[in-house]
């Protein structure tokens, strides 16, 4: 007698359950949000609730994993926004800075460090801009952007003033990296403008053209509002900065709202380019000439528009070498109904577009922050992804499009296509929040990668990474001495095998935010690099042969690798 009909349909369910449960058991990494136990506990204050009036209550900010105190354990900063009807004297919010103390938690060290400010917060970026061997701080807003030197004894300095940062008028800070462009040892500053928002002139939700999302009267822009230019600053030692942004050929650039930069020298020529994620316009490549000054490539290298020609809301960004083909690849992330990027790098100064190839599709939620990393320690680069929508008000008329969304994680299959393992990835990765900053490292220093997720009018996520896994890890930290101290530009060539991967050392990646500064390397079933080849932002190499895994090595340029 043949089955009836239900019945196979019965066995193909059952049967798709088991496959889905064995793919769940089958994924060696988990995240846990153990922020809470952690003492992350305060939330980040960022706009209205229930609805956001303006646009400057919308975009969040970003996140940073930092080592502030020279312990080799992150530490953590995040920053904080404000509302528009202010608060009580003493009561403000304000941006913390965590230490970590070693044993899974972390110490709120806020109050004495100088960090406290309460503002429209924007970006976080990390360098050593005056060479003394601590991380120091730079921090976007709208309003006035902010320069911390690292006093070396847990208390930071505002040097904007007296270093030349100093705005003399009110400008929406966004996307910020410490770069040397020139190659002379001290790191320079790009600083990326948002739009011109000035609260007299932007009309109220729903009470302009570009005001409605469909149907529903929403908070005006981007588009209708006026664009602004970027800035390069050049290090003239001393804590002086410069603005060479109209010789450079930075402020040339118009019409993009933009939003995270990120450096990375794409073309492979040893000197550090600027990639910057535009919102609703094209997407800007500063190529480096060489001579001080910039060039936008982006329509020529074909990383503006999509393969269709279209602009899409750039927010975050992320590089990579996805395809293990020793050449930095690039990530974006979009707003709903539309689907990330991922822009391959063809070697021939022109990037492919490779989204739907690698398996990407259209997804209802915003997403922001994102990240190459290798979350099974197998050689290949997965990515993580935030999500959130800038509309509260949306999701009590279209469900489908909620206010606070999951984690989007992407196993990289090996093959040049990702598998969405969101389902599957543990309970930190489900949990609803409207996010924006994610910083991606190994706060713990057991080996696999954790992230920590801004959220707005939200405590953090601090996803603890529970690998299950028997594959080897490397992790560097570089130390530059000819070149800059934080070796912002170098480049981490690693072999195993045949196997090749790629990493560069940034100042700013994700959405605003700053990852850790060492670079980490999965190894597979590899229990040591063949090679570690270090180009130096200053153009030296250096080559370590037959590093052993399971360690965190530092290298010194010039040393090789020292205690």
């Amino acid at each position: 007698m043949k089955n009836p009909s239900w019945v196979v349909f019965t066995i193909a369910v059952i049967w798709s359950v088991v496959a889905g449960q064995n793919g769940a058991t089958s994924l060696s990494f988990n995240f846990v949000d153990i922020a809470s136990d952690a003492g992350l506990r305060e939330p980040t204050i960022y706009g209205g609730v229930a609805a956001k009036k303006y646009i400057v209550e919308t975009n969040g900010s970003g996140v940073a994993f930092f080592d502030f105190d020279n312990d080799n354990w992150l530490d953590i900063f995040i920053m904080s926004g404000t509302r528009l009807e202010g608060f009580e004297k003493g009561k403000e919010p304000t941006n913390r800075l965590y230490r970590n103390n070693r044993n899974g938690t972390f110490k709120d060290v806020t109050e004495n460090s100088g960090l406290r400010k309460t503002g429209w917060a924007s970006s976080v970026t990390v360098g050593d801009f005056d060479n003394d061997g601590f991380e120091d701080l730079f921090l976007t807003y709208w309003g006035e952007n902010v320069l911390y030197r690292n006093n070396q004894n847990g208390i930071f300095s505002d040097v904007t003033d007296r270093s030349g940062l100093k705005q003399t008028a009110t400008r929406w800070g966004s996307g910020a990296a410490f770069i040397d462009y020139d190659r002379d040892g001290d790191l320079d500053l790009f600083v990326a403008n948002y739009l011109k928002f000035d609260f007299a002139k932007v009309p109220e939700a729903g009470k302009g053209a570009n005001c409605l999302w469909k149907g529903i009267m929403v908070n005006c822009g981007p588009k209708g509002l006026p664009t602004d230019t970027n800035i390069l600053y050049e290090n003239k030692g001393g804590g002086v900065f410069a603005d060479v942004s109209d010789k450079s050929g930075i402020a040339g650039v118009t019409g993009r709202y933009s939003m995270t930069a990120i450096v990375t020298d794409y073309n492979n020529d040893g000197w550090p380019d600027i990639y910057v994620a535009c919102d609703s316009t094209a997407s800007t490549l500063y190529r480096n000439n060489r001579n001080g000054t910039f060039t936008d490539v982006s329509l020529d290298s074909g990383t503006a528009y999509n393969e269709d020609g279209n602009a899409q809301a750039g927010m975050g960004v992320t590089i990579g070498d996805y395809d293990a083909d020793g050449r930095p690849d690039i990530f974006k992330t979009h707003f709903a109904d539309d689907l990330p990027i991922l822009y391959r790098n063809s070697g021939r100064d022109f990037f492919e577009d490779a989204s739907r190839l690698a398996g990407f599709d259209h997804t209802k939620h915003v997403q922001w922050g994102t990240g190459f990393a290798d979350f099974d320690n197998d050689g290949w680069v997965d990515i993580m992804t935030v999500t959130g929508n800038v509309y509260p008000e949306i999701e009590r008329f279209f469900k489908e499009y909620p206010h606070r969304g999951p984690r989007l994680v992407y196993q990289n299959q090996g093959n040049g296509r990702f598998k969405d393992v969101s389902a599957y990835a543990g309970s930190g990765i489900s949990t609803p929040r409207s996010s924006r900053g994610a910083a991606f490292g190994d706060f713990d220093n057991d080996g696999d990668i954790d992230v920590l997720v801004m959220n707005m009018n939200d405590p953090p996520l601090l996803l603890r990474n529970d690998l299950r896994s028997k594959n080897g890890w490397l992790k560097l930290k570089l130390v530059g001495t000819k070149s800059n101290r934080s070796a912002i530009g170098a480049r981490v060539t690693l072999r195993t095998g045949k196997h090749v991967q790629v990493q560069e050392v940034t100042s700013q990646s994700s959405y605003y935010s700053h990852n850790d500064a060492r670079v980490h390397f999965g190894l597979g079933s590899a229990r040591e690099a063949d090679s570690v080849e270090i180009r130096w932002p200053g153009g030296q190499t250096e080559m370590l042969k037959n590093v052993a895994a399971n360690q965190i090595v530092r290298v010194k340029e010039g040393s090789g690798m020292v205690r």
